[in-house]
């Protein structure tokens, strides 16, 4: 038998094989995300994202082989004026997405919400080929909703999730979850000495939450100083809310770390003797 026709027979070993992961670029829809490409390439598949600008703030160890940026928009029917160019910018990425899997001969499709990922699956069912969406939320989001009916299979992280078109083929999976994040998942409680640090994380989602950044400084300026001076506090902020939240904790003098984005977060959670945080936008 001709080698040629009998290696297209077999197909190309798995390792060659490319499994195409769309996600928009904050940590609700990159993480999980995020868990699949290291459960894929782990089973020896290769990896590609196709995402937004932000992920280069909350994606950096995401292991796909290569990242493309596809333009996409929030169709926001309260602003009438501005859906003609948020459809323009669908279509852009609709069209840039359907041409990447094309030419990477991408196998399968995996979204995890968000309006990036709508122009990557549409191009995905319109080729026929196999496609998923994951839905962290127990409310399916705007992005998954325009797709949940058109797609192969739909991932639940909860049992009872509303607006799930009738007909979409749904699945309980959970939510997927990072490596680092299992690593910490048995870590001990720390200890607590009389008297010692405490160690106090405070964080609102990948992308902050101002009413912490406002709220958080106010409510430990009234506790008592011999309280407040035994608090280590590891704090997430807006950008535009650091230098402010800083200084507040300063005037009170108070010990804080206050950045915009804790890569190490599963860490800092396992450390901390109280977290207060909120879900994310």
């Amino acid at each position: 038998m001709n080698f040629r026709k009998r290696w297209r027979e077999l197909g190309e070993p798995v390792a060659k094989k490319l499994v195409m992961l769309a996600a928009g670029g904050t940590g609700g829809h990159l993480f999980p995300a995020q868990a699949l490409a290291e459960e894929l390439v782990g089973r020896g598949l290769r990896v590609q994202l196709m995402t937004d600008e932000r992920m280069r703030d909350y994606g950096k160890d995401f292991p796909a082989e290569k990242v493309h940026i596809i333009p996409s928009a929030t169709l926001s029917m309260s602003r009438p004026l501005r859906v003609p160019s948020q459809m323009l910018s669908l279509w852009q990425g609709y069209a840039r997405a359907r041409r990447l899997l094309k030419q990477t001969g991408a196998m399968a499709v995996a979204g995890f919400g968000g309006y990036p990922s709508l122009p990557p699956l549409m191009a995905a069912t319109r080729l026929a080929l196999p496609s998923l969406i994951h839905e962290q939320n127990a409310v399916l989001g705007r992005a998954n909703r325009l797709l949940a009916a058109r797609v192969s299979a739909v991932a639940l992280s909860f049992e009872k999730v509303m607006q799930v078109p009738e007909g979409a083929k749904t699945t309980l999976t959970g939510n997927p979850v990072r490596t680092i994040v299992r690593q910490f998942a048995g870590f001990p409680y720390p200890a607590l000495p009389e008297g010692g640090a405490i160690n106090l994380l405070i964080f609102g989602g990948s992308q902050g939450a101002r009413f912490f950044a406002e709220m958080m400084p106010a409510t430990i300026a009234a506790m008592p100083e011999s309280f407040r001076k035994r608090l280590q506090i590891t704090q997430q902020c807006r950008d535009e809310d650091l230098a402010q939240t800083a200084d507040a904790y300063r005037r009170i003098g108070v010990e804080a770390e206050t950045l915009a984005f804790f890569g190490d977060m599963p860490r800092r959670m396992a450390e901390s003797h109280l977290v207060v945080c909120r879900s994310g936008a």
